[in-house]
């Protein structure tokens, strides 16, 4: 609740005008049964058809008033509800973006779609209605009370039984399921998930002919959230019932007693009326405050589950260097190791490399070695459990990460492309980009056909590049590191989809290229890394070996068996 007033901040007009109209227009409500009460003593009872006309003109133009009131507090409640929740909204997707690896792969990204989706709509939900019933409801219920405790004393007792009562239920059931609503967001989680997994794998799974499988799981996961929304509807719907019953009882009292004191002469036919209509209003309002509960129920539990996100602190504390030492060594890791978080062991441990200026350096290794995990410590995707990583002499924990990540680029093993024309792709490293800069990086990474047959820069590619094969959405991603000009390309199985010739290919033009960047070359493929000035061999998280082609022949076993599993009659 605390965050939900912080962003209140820029609505506070808003916030404060809602609720204000709002109790405009219950005034008004409350001296609607007076009027009708003075129409039935005295119109009726009279026979006067002048005053009871005169009184019906002021009951429209109280009706009149009230939905002008009631209009303008609901433009102003809504207005502010939007308001706080675009805010925490954007302040949600900005901190996301601060977060380190570490803290991203903890939460899931299908569990931050949901806090950004789901749970901000209810807290939308729960903060425009907070505004239009908090005040107003309770104000009519006393309201009501102390009028109908003005036109007969004796009944205050009997309205104030009937709102404690209406209280215990209303109050007894918010308490029971609000850690229930908690609950069904997460199950909702879960139901994301797996509709995310199977959209995003719908090609594997009609594959391996598992659409049964998956139906029967998501089934699972779906009867799950099932379950516990059957639960806590069932609660929830102990509320209308049980709060008429307790008002209907109350009315039934009420006309008894009424009809009582109209035959004694303590009371006016009108004046019961108007007691009618004030625990009628009380009726009304009560489950207005009691369907108004269930929404906030949800909604906190949902501001709850946005706060426990921005209240996480990113583990990766930025630096202040904002400038290299001008060392020979464009990278240097020394006995660098790396443990996941909730990992047993380390992922990598050991490693020891130096990269000069404008050198290219391979790194291969069997599958899980540890390829993907050494070159996410150079960007600083993730921090070093023990050792250091060095960029240009300086510990990359020392850079700001804005800056150490504008000298590096990374083509990653997934080609990620972005709706849009090619040229806001290639743009998205350096906004700066000439049309010229775009085709030299694109001619470097063999994309440039791709883009002409697509219609050239200002070429449309659909979301994640549905129109394009696996072979080129990776030389485009290439070109789009290309067009960066950083002093660090690290290309992580990004040539997979390559065929050989276009492959080598590639790795020559990277060779030509007059930048100086340092190359990491991340394969599988021994020919991709075997020309490098410097190769290093993973082994299950461990170095087995650093050194040329020609000499990791000689001295590692892992080399040589991968380098003979490639090349028919290569050296064992």
């Amino acid at each position: 609740m605390r965050r939900i007033f912080h962003f209140l901040r820029g609505y506070r007009v808003d916030a404060l005008l809602g609720p204000i109209l709002k109790l405009c227009e219950a005034t008004l409500e409350l001296i609607v049964p007076l009027i009708i009460a003075n129409i039935i003593d005295t119109g009726i009872a009279l026979g006067d058809t002048g005053y009871i006309v005169k009184q019906c003109l002021w009951l429209l133009l109280l009706g009149a008033a009230g939905l002008a009131f009631s209009v303008t507090a609901q433009y102003f409640c809504a207005r502010a509800a939007v308001g706080v929740v675009t805010g925490m909204r954007s302040s949600l997707f900005a901190h996301i973006g601060t977060l380190s690896y570490t803290e991203i792969d903890r939460l899931g990204t299908s569990s931050m779609i949901t806090r950004m989706t789901s749970d901000a709509n209810q807290v939308q939900t729960g903060v425009n209605l907070t505004l239009r019933l908090l005040l107003r409801s309770p104000f009519v219920v006393f309201g009501a009370m102390i009028m109908a405790s003005a036109i007969d004393p004796d009944m205050a007792g009997s309205f104030g039984l009937t709102i404690l009562a209406l209280s215990v239920v209303v109050f007894g059931i918010m308490l029971i399921s609000m850690p229930l609503y908690k609950r069904v967001q997460r199950k909702l989680d879960g139901v994301v998930t797996r509709t995310r997994e199977n959209l995003s794998g719908a090609r594997v799974i009609r594959a391996f002919c598992k659409e049964k499988s998956e139906i029967d799981s998501f089934d699972t996961e779906s009867g799950a959230l099932m379950r516990v929304q059957k639960l806590v509807g069932r609660i929830s719907a102990l509320m209308n019932p049980l709060t008429y019953i307790i008002i209907n009882v109350a009315i039934v009292l009420l006309i008894h007693t009424g009809a009582i004191k109209v035959s004694s002469g303590a009371l006016t036919a009108g004046q019961v009326v108007a007691l009618y209509n004030y625990m009628s209003q009380i009726l009304v309002e009560l489950i207005k405050m009691a369907n108004f509960i269930i929404t906030m129920t949800k909604a906190v539990a949902s501001a709850g589950r946005i706060s426990s996100v921005l209240d996480i602190s990113s583990s990766m504390k930025d630096g202040t260097v904002s400038e290299g030492a001008g060392s020979e060594y464009a990278l240097e890791l020394e006995d660098a190791a790396l443990t996941y978080l909730g990992a047993s062991e380390p992922s990598l441990e050991g490693i020891t490399l130096k990269a000069k200026k404008g050198e290219t350096i391979g790194i291969i290794g069997g599958t899980g070695s540890g390829k993907t995990s050494l070159i996410n410590l150079i960007p600083r995707f993730y921090d070093v459990s023990s050792g250091s990583v060095k960029v240009d002499g300086v510990d990359v924990r020392d850079y700001s990460i804005e800056y150490l990540r504008s000298r590096i680029a990374l083509v990653p093993q997934k080609a990620v492309l972005f709706a849009g024309t090619v040229r806001d792709n290639m743009r998205l490293g350096n906004e700066g980009a000439t049309d010229g800069e775009i085709i030299e990086a694109l001619k470097v990474a063999q994309a440039l056909g791709v883009a002409e047959e697509k219609g050239g820069l200002d070429g449309y590619i659909e979301q994640g590049g549905r129109n394009l094969s696996g072979g080129q959405r990776q030389r485009l991603t290439i070109a789009r590191a290309l067009v960066k000009k950083p002093e660090i390309l690290i290309l992580d199985d990004s040539a997979s989809a390559l065929d050989y010739a276009t492959d080598a290919s590639l790795r020559q033009a990277i060779k030509n290229m007059d930048t100086g960047a340092t190359v990491l070359i991340v394969s599988q493929r021994a020919s991709s890394i075997m020309y490098a000035d410097k190769i290093i061999v993973l082994d299950d998280g461990t170095p087995d070996g650093v050194g040329t082609h020609e000499e990791l022949l000689r001295s590692s076993a892992v080399y040589r068996e991968i380098y003979a599993s490639q090349f028919e009659g290569g050296a064992v």
